[in-house]
């Protein structure tokens, strides 16, 4: 048995990474979700595998948040106002009334097993809940990791809804989380037992947690990004490094000071990014390649973690519960719930709801989520945490890796755009965007130059390619079949 220390942290840590990403190449081969991989690396490191000891269940949960602070702020980053516009209303609804159902079925369901099956064992009514709520939101970090990493184009605005419902529907599983915790606490407290337990109180005090988390949160996070939004445009630091460390250090910011004001750390950081990330941003493409850096170094170390905090033989003692509260939760719990949702949105197809309703994948969220009741001392809640890894390994095996493939039978995706080659060349986002373009005999009807050639008023040519070499243009350069003509085009169209 190996135990992880401050002395082999660095070595044990570089292992782990370097076995995770040479497994995350051949995975990717064969359709397997990276993040999954992830897992199973920190399974297999972990006491039932290589014996590697980590059982600290509050240092997980600290690399965990710390994780989701930074994946939920770049995911807003990358938001547009542009594209979440026409998909607001659904994703928002989504992402709140979609939790709360799907928290009630499932917690139905489970409740429906703890009374009829003897494979579940004895849950009390808040525990199913309880357990429930941990389960109830789609990932943000698996749904974008699925959703880029598949380079996946869909119909119907699907993939801006399905990144606003994951990133945004983590504070309403938390805050849910949290009123079930504190129900669960004050039932379960010898005094509560012999004195009786005062209902109306414990209701209340939900309904104001439960409300000063959500509007405490989304004012911290409004207020944090207008702030670092304009500091950022103010501020000349003249070196890119520092820009985006500074923007890194807004996303831990903002989860810590939310949370210290009893705000939603979780609702607090996206609402951040998604100002932060609409703004004009010294070098923005730059920063964002040093954000996607940094969002997968957060997701593979808190998966590893997370990998090596689970006991995969005690995962066996629940599977048969967790089985069929997962296939309940994919098959029937989550449609259901987004059906019902989806329902006044008349322009969405049913097509585009049965996707929906696929892509509702578990992740790391659920597993760091059922950390909150172990440390919180709710009897029964280390049960909750492997329930929910079992469901979280279902999910990314039976969703993850299907996605694609729903999609295309579904007949929901479209071909995915080829980013022109820009050769090393980066301009600002509000300046245009860089294109390419190969010229046709019709193209020099007029004459074979520049001037001659009928280009939209907004591009300028920039560069021609010709046979592997580059020609600086000018009006007088001779313009030929097959040239490739490297323009920046400005304007929306």
């Amino acid at each position: 048995m190996i135990t992880l220390t401050s002395e082999n942290i660095l070595l044990v840590g570089s292992i782990l990474i370097f076995a995770a990403v040479i497994l995350s190449k051949a995975g990717f081969k064969f359709g397997v979700p990276i993040l999954l991989l992830f897992l199973i690396v920190g399974m297999l490191f972990g006491s039932d595998g290589f014996g590697l000891v980590f059982d600290n269940y509050k240092q997980a949960q600290f690399v965990g948040v710390t994780a989701m602070a930074v994946i939920l702020f770049n995911g807003g980053m990358e938001t547009k106002f542009s594209a979440i516009r026409p998909v607001l209303s659904p994703g928002i609804v989504l992402s709140t009334a979609g939790v709360f159902l799907t928290t009630i079925f499932t917690g139905l369901f489970i409740f429906f097993l703890a009374r009829v099956s003897h494979i579940s064992g004895y849950m009390s009514i808040i525990l199913c809940f309880l357990t429930a709520s941990v389960m109830s939101s789609t990932d943000s970090a698996s749904v974008f990791s699925i959703l880029k990493g598949n380079k996946m184009k869909l119909k119907e605005n699907l993939q801006p809804m399905l990144e606003l419902e994951s990133g945004s529907n983590d504070p309403m599983a938390y805050v849910t989380l949290i009123v079930l915790i504190q129900a669960a606490t004050t039932l379960y407290d010898p005094s509560a037992l012999a004195h009786g337990v005062n209902i109306g109180a414990m209701a209340g005090n939900a309904v104001v947690t439960f409300l000063s988390e959500l509007i405490i949160g989304a004012l911290v996070g409004f207020g944090i990004g207008i702030g670092a939004s304009w500091l950022i445009q103010h501020i000349h630091l003249g070196n890119l490094p520092l820009y985006a460390i500074l923007i890194l250090t807004f996303s831990i910011f903002t989860m810590a000071i939310s949370q210290m004001v009893n705000g939603n750390g979780y609702l607090a950081v996206y609402i951040a990014g998604i100002i932060i990330g609409n703004k004009p941003l010294y070098r923005k493409k730059e920063l964002q390649v040093f954000l996607d850096g940094m969002t997968w170094i957060m997701q593979l170390g808190m998966f590893l973690i997370l990998g090596l905090l689970v006991k995969p033989h005690e995962l066996l003692d629940v599977a048969p519960m967790a089985l069929l509260v997962g296939l309940f939760l994919i098959f029937i719990g989550r449609p259901l719930a987004v059906m019902l949702c989806l329902l006044p949105f008349k322009g969405t197809s049913f097509r585009a709801k049965v996707f929906v309703s696929w892509v509702g994948l578990k992740g790391a969220a659920p597993i760091i989520f059922a950390t909150y009741p172990i440390l919180a001392g709710v009897p029964g809640s280390n049960q909750i945490f492997n329930v929910v890894f079992f469901i979280t390994l279902l999910s990314l095996v039976v969703q993850g890796m299907s996605i694609s493939s729903i999609a295309k039978w579904l007949k929901l995706d479209l071909p995915v755009d080829q980013k022109p080659e820009t050769y090393g060349i980066e301009i600002p986002e509000e300046a245009g965007k860089m294109l390419d373009y190969e010229v046709t005999g019709d193209d020099l009807a007029n004459g074979a130059t520049l001037k001659d050639m009928k280009l939209p008023d907004e591009a300028r040519v920039v560069m021609i390619q010709r046979n592997g070499r580059f020609i600086i243009p000018d009006g007088s350069v001779t313009i030929k079949p097959g040239d490739i003509l490297i323009l920046i085009k400005t304007g929306e169209s």
